[in-house]
Protein backbone atom coordinates (compact mmCIF):
# COMPACT_ATOMS: atom_id res chain seq x y z
CA UNK A 1 0.00 0.00 0.00
CA UNK A 2 1.36 3.42 -0.94
CA UNK A 3 0.74 6.28 1.50
CA UNK A 4 0.90 9.86 0.28
CA UNK A 5 2.81 11.52 3.09
CA UNK A 6 1.93 15.08 2.10
CA UNK A 7 -1.75 14.63 1.21
CA UNK A 8 -2.81 16.41 4.40
CA UNK A 9 -0.84 19.49 3.25
CA UNK A 10 -2.89 19.62 0.05
CA UNK A 11 -6.08 19.20 2.07
CA UNK A 12 -5.18 22.04 4.42
CA UNK A 13 -4.01 24.31 1.60
CA UNK A 14 -7.19 23.69 -0.39
CA UNK A 15 -9.58 23.93 2.59
CA UNK A 16 -10.59 20.34 1.84
CA UNK A 17 -9.62 18.64 5.11
CA UNK A 18 -13.20 18.66 6.36
CA UNK A 19 -12.56 20.24 9.78
CA UNK A 20 -10.86 23.33 11.12
CA UNK A 21 -7.40 22.26 12.27
CA UNK A 22 -6.38 24.56 15.14
CA UNK A 23 -2.98 23.03 15.87
CA UNK A 24 -0.49 20.31 15.15
CA UNK A 25 1.97 18.86 17.66
CA UNK A 26 5.04 16.94 16.48
CA UNK A 27 7.08 14.54 18.60
CA UNK A 28 9.93 12.06 18.22
CA UNK A 29 11.42 12.13 14.71
CA UNK A 30 8.29 13.86 13.38
CA UNK A 31 9.72 17.03 14.94
CA UNK A 32 12.08 17.18 11.96
CA UNK A 33 9.07 18.17 9.83
CA UNK A 34 9.18 21.58 11.51
CA UNK A 35 12.87 22.16 10.81
CA UNK A 36 13.58 25.12 8.51
CA UNK A 37 14.06 23.95 4.95
CA UNK A 38 11.83 20.89 5.30
CA UNK A 39 9.38 21.23 2.38
CA UNK A 40 6.41 19.87 4.36
CA UNK A 41 7.21 22.10 7.32
CA UNK A 42 7.54 25.16 5.12
CA UNK A 43 4.15 24.46 3.56
CA UNK A 44 2.61 23.92 6.99
CA UNK A 45 4.13 27.18 8.22
CA UNK A 46 2.40 29.05 5.40
CA UNK A 47 -0.93 27.34 6.13
CA UNK A 48 -0.51 28.04 9.86
CA UNK A 49 0.20 31.72 9.22
CA UNK A 50 -2.79 32.03 6.88
CA UNK A 51 -5.22 30.20 9.17
CA UNK A 52 -3.90 31.02 12.65
CA UNK A 53 -3.01 27.37 13.26
CA UNK A 54 -0.52 26.40 15.98
CA UNK A 55 2.58 24.40 15.06
CA UNK A 56 4.47 22.99 18.05
CA UNK A 57 7.32 20.50 18.41
CA UNK A 58 7.87 18.51 21.58
CA UNK A 59 10.50 20.46 23.49
CA UNK A 60 12.54 17.44 24.59
CA UNK A 61 12.38 15.95 21.10
CA UNK A 62 13.63 19.22 19.58
CA UNK A 63 16.44 19.52 22.17
CA UNK A 64 17.55 15.91 21.65
CA UNK A 65 17.67 16.44 17.88
CA UNK A 66 19.32 19.84 18.28
CA UNK A 67 16.71 21.60 16.16
CA UNK A 68 15.15 23.81 18.84
CA UNK A 69 16.54 26.99 17.27
CA UNK A 70 15.94 25.92 13.68
CA UNK A 71 12.17 25.65 13.31
CA UNK A 72 10.04 27.05 10.50
CA UNK A 73 8.60 30.53 10.90
CA UNK A 74 5.87 30.61 13.56
CA UNK A 75 6.56 27.14 15.01
CA UNK A 76 7.33 26.82 18.68
CA UNK A 77 8.42 24.15 21.12
CA UNK A 78 6.72 22.95 24.27
CA UNK A 79 5.20 20.06 26.15
CA UNK A 80 1.54 19.02 26.35
CA UNK A 81 0.73 21.57 29.10
CA UNK A 82 2.12 24.28 26.80
CA UNK A 83 0.02 22.90 23.94
CA UNK A 84 -3.16 22.96 26.04
CA UNK A 85 -2.41 26.51 27.18
CA UNK A 86 -1.72 27.70 23.64
CA UNK A 87 -5.00 26.22 22.42
CA UNK A 88 -7.09 27.29 25.44
CA UNK A 89 -8.73 30.10 23.48
CA UNK A 90 -9.74 27.73 20.70
CA UNK A 91 -9.88 24.23 22.18
CA UNK A 92 -10.27 21.47 19.60
CA UNK A 93 -13.28 19.17 19.55
CA UNK A 94 -11.04 16.20 18.75
CA UNK A 95 -7.41 15.30 19.21
CA UNK A 96 -5.91 12.86 16.73
CA UNK A 97 -2.49 11.32 17.19
CA UNK A 98 -0.50 9.12 14.85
Amino acid sequence: MKVNKVDFCHQLEDNAHGVDVVGMFFFEDNAYVLQKGNPIGERLAKVAADKGMLLMACDQCAYEREIDGMLVEGATIGCFPNLYGALSGNMPDQVITL
